[in-house]
């Protein structure tokens, strides 16, 4: 889901550019297995407006549809004055603990990430860093939102609650609000400071403070299926 929610930002933030307005919010609803397809991605304007817009994407691989996202840009104003309320930066990246993600999770997009966290980390509650080589397309321009964005989905499988061998729990969203625009792109840093949160209906919820090397930046959301897998 990371790098594709990066290249669905990246076509959002290409359509119809707004340079007077900021991205503000996007929300990916996961329609299921992402497949390692050629893939399509669609977006249209759902709402205009001078000071408000909403802007819709639908990513197709293998003729399925696996990502609709809609996002708010809203315009750029000076509220300098009146600004507050934002949560003090985080610490590191330097000095933390390094962690090989691959030891519980598989795949390439695990293995391109470098990973670091906080030395109090424990089950369901942490702090943490990534940054990764990669770009979200190669050899094209991508905004410094759509880069970040291509990494925030990890979120969810860092400060696990539970071992992912006895229990899986992918999210099937992801809401990100953003009070500020990050810094991003190969190399740059993102950190999540997150709490995960397990009912006991089945539903669970990952909710970050989103970084970046300035401070933070927003929020993320993930609602979670939760269900005990069979033994093996």
């Amino acid at each position: 889901m990371a790098p594709v929610s990066g290249l669905v930002a990246h076509a959002l933030t290409r359509h119809e550019p707004r340079p007077e307005m900021q991205l503000a919010r996007v929300t990916y609803e996961i329609l299921g297995m992402i497949p390692a397809l050629p893939t399509s991605v669609q977006v249209r304007t759902v709402r205009p407006g001078r000071t408000i817009e909403m802007i819709e994407a639908v990513a197709v691989a293998g003729r399925r549809e696996v990502i609709r996202a809609t996002a708010w840009r809203l315009a750029r104003h000076d509220s300098s004055p009146v600004a507050g309320g934002v949560p003090e930066p985080m610490d590191g990246p330097q000095g933390w603990v390094t962690w090989e993600p691959s030891q519980m999770w598989g795949g390439g997009y695990i293995r391109s990430i470098e990973f670091v966290g906080a030395s109090d980390r424990e089950r369901g509650r942490g702090r943490a860093w990534i940054r990764t080589p990669l770009a979200v397309v190669a050899d094209e321009e991508v905004s410094p939102v759509a880069a970040y964005l291509g990494l925030v989905d990890t979120a969810n499988g860092m400060n696990t609650r539970v071992d992912p061998s006895d229990w899986m729990f992918p999210n099937i969203d992801m809401s990100v609000h953003l009070y500020r625009e990050p810094v991003g792109g190969p190399g740059h840093w993102v950190g999540f400071d997150t709490l995960v949160t397990l009912g006991d209906n089945g539903v669970g919820l990952t909710s970050t403070t989103l970084h970046d090397e300035l401070g933070a930046v927003g929020r993320c959301e993930q609602i979670l299926t939760v269900r005990k897998l069979p033994p093996r």
